[in-house]
Order: structure tokens, then C-alpha cells, then sequence
């Protein structure tokens, strides 16, 4: 059994995927990769998730502390940056392989990416 951040799972496997899986939370995390974003840039490269959907994807990201969120209040308007921690960086080499798997298929399949 592992535990993380009072979560039990019965397996490493299940742990990493309790994490990264679902969705949308890759897909964030592949566009942090390259660095900091605001959520309207975020929300630019990810035209068909919701607003509600990606704050709570990203609030549970930052919760895992695989993100972190940064405000700037000194003048408005508000601005909001998200960054990979240095936890969320040591996912970038997984993060990378799930998307060259996804290009692999694209190249298998004779299709192109849109």
C-alpha cells in the first residue's frame, strides 16, 4: 500500500495515475512543460475544457504541490500565473513519453494531428 497526501493506493502505478490521470491534467501539465502560463493562455491552448473544469484540475494539481499558483495583486487587474514545481518538473520525462505515444499512433494510423 502507498500513501500521499493521506491518499492510500494499492499500487505505484495507481498512486502516479491518482495524480497526472483523468482528462485534462496531462494535457495542463504538457503545456507547463515549456514554463509559466496564465489561466487565459492555459485556457487558449485548451480551447474545449471548461473554466470550472480546468480551476479544479489546476487546484488539485497545486493541492498535489505538482503546480504552483502565483498572484499578483499590486495592480490591477489580477494576474494569475501557474508553474510546474520542482515535483511537477520531475514529470516532464513521463509527460514527454505519453505525448510521443500519442504522435507514434498519429504516425501508425496514417492520420495527421489537427
Amino acid at each position: 500500500m502507498y500513501q500521499f497526501k493521506g491518499k492510500e493506493y494499492p499500487c505505484c502505478a495507481s498512486l502516479t495515475m491518482g495524480i497526472i490521470g483523468g482528462k485534462w491534467k496531462t494535457v495542463i501539465l504538457f503545456h507547463l512543460i515549456d514554463g509559466t502560463l496564465r489561466y487565459n493562455e492555459l485556457r487558449k491552448e485548451m480551447p474545449t475544457v471548461t473554466e470550472r473544469t480546468l480551476s479544479l484540475q489546476l487546484k488539485t494539481l497545486e493541492e498535489d504541490g505538482i503546480v504552483k499558483r502565483k498572484v499578483y495583486t499590486s495592480k490591477p487587474p489580477l494576474k494569475v500565473e501557474y508553474s510546474l514545481t520542482d515535483l511537477g518538473k520531475t514529470l516532464i520525462p513521463v509527460i514527454k513519453a505519453i505525448a510521443d505515444w500519442g504522435v507514434f499512433l498519429v504516425g501508425e494510423k496514417g492520420e495527421t494531428a489537427a
